[in-house]
């Protein structure tokens, strides 16, 4: 049996949700507008301004930059002559555990965490289906509003009758995610960063609140790994174009960039193939969550063994704990009871570079991701917010 240290080893980070926590961005924005709003697990709307340090505005266009954490953005803002001025005035925040996309977009969308919005990760059993559920597909999962039951902060600002606009690619137009983390604001599409850019430069000429969200700095880094020239040159293009949305939003428009998450680039010789692996099978009815931050679902009274055995197994690479561990040290936030028994009976964070995949349940081009994120290091939870008004 493993026991959670009182105090994470050195190096890995726990999740905030509130205060310097992404899950404060679109509740500030709100308060920015001038909206008072309270959200589930006790964000206020008007409090997290202040923590912020935001002025207030009557345009306010957020940015989300998929995979820019502020370790990866500091150390290669050679390539971002825009965002580096902003760099001296930023505030660094947490990210939500796990730091993937799915768990963070539902943690930033309501101002909540994954333990609220039941999205907790790559992949997740479906309680009612028993298998995986993609929480970024949406394939397998449950109808986006029954799984993720909190009011997205999109969805309360609109309902004061303020424009609410979200920019993004067609297909994200009505997705699951879409619909369960940032549903009540018109979707607008657009392909291109500079199509974007151009789209919130038009609808702010009226007051309102513009999200904005971008992933080719992820995709690159997931491919050739963030520290690559393939990572900076994705940088260098959505630098460009944020520094012409700058110039180009009118008078007094409030801008903030962040991020979902960071992300560190793998080290092959430590990964763990659970398939291939006896001691890491035994006892596992499924794997879900990610390479950096596994949900272990075991079979009936084996979750104690089971996470004996992966501590025995991934030794300083990982830590292991058991779900009710897992909560009670918050790194899910508040959860709700009806997410509870979505969460791994067994969680695992990696430390370092090392990851665990299932090669029963994972395609062999995502196994051999270069640049990987969703666990408790400071690189992948911490993310920058860069704020300036035009």
């Amino acid at each position: 049996m493993t026991v959670l240290p009182e105090v994470l080893p050195d190096g890995l980070l726990a999740p905030r949700y509130d205060g310097l926590a992404l899950s404060s961005v679109l509740p500030a924005a709100a308060g920015a507008l001038g909206v008072d709003l309270t959200t589930a697990t006790g964000t206020r709307s008007t409090q997290a301004r202040t923590d912020l340090a935001l002025p207030a505005a009557d345009r306010v266009c957020v940015v989300l930059v998929d995979g820019l954490g502020h370790t990866n953005l500091t150390e290669r803002a050679g390539h971002a002559p825009f965002l580096r001025s902003l760099l001296a005035s930023s505030r660094v925040l947490t990210s939500s555990f796990p730091s993937t996309t799915a768990a963070a977009i539902g943690t930033f969308g309501t101002g909540t965490s994954p333990g609220r919005t039941g999205m907790l990760g790559y992949t997740q059993r479906n309680a009612a289906t028993g298998r995986l559920a993609n929480m970024v597909s949406w394939e397998g999962a449950a109808p986006p509003q029954e799984l993720q039951q909190e009011p997205p902060v999109l969805e309360q600002v609109a309902a004061t009758g303020r424009e609410v606009l979200s920019v993004g690619p067609a297909r994200f137009a009505g997705s699951g995610m879409t619909v369960a983390a940032l549903r009540g604001a018109r979707y607008v599409a657009a392909e291109s960063i500079a199509d974007r850019v151009d789209t919130v430069s038009w609808e702010l000429t009226a007051p309102g609140l513009v999200y904005l969200y971008w992933g080719d700095v992820d995709k690159a880094g997931h491919h050739h790994g963030w520290r690559s020239r393939q990572w900076g040159d994705a940088l260098s293009d959505l630098d460009r174009e944020l520094g012409r949305l700058a110039r180009s939003l009118p008078h007094g428009t409030l801008l903030l960039v962040t991020a979902d998450h960071g992300m560190v680039d793998v080290d092959r010789s430590q990964r763990w193939d659970v398939a291939r692996t006896p001691a890491l099978g035994r006892g596992v009815a499924l794997v879900g969550g990610e390479p950096r931050a596994v949900h272990v679902y075991t079979h009936a009274d084996q979750a104690a063994a089971v996470a004996g055995r992966w501590s025995e197994v991934l030794g300083d690479a990982a830590l292991v704990a058991l779900r009710e561990d897992a909560v009670a040290a918050g790194w899910f936030g508040p959860v709700a009871e009806h997410v509870l028994p979505t969460i791994g009976d067994v969680v695992v964070a990696m430390r370092g570079r090392a990851t665990v995949v299932d090669s029963r349940t994972q395609t062999p081009a995502s196994m051999q991701l270069v640049g990987v994120h969703g666990s408790l290091t400071r690189t992948e939870m911490q993310v920058p917010l860069l704020v300036t008004t035009t």
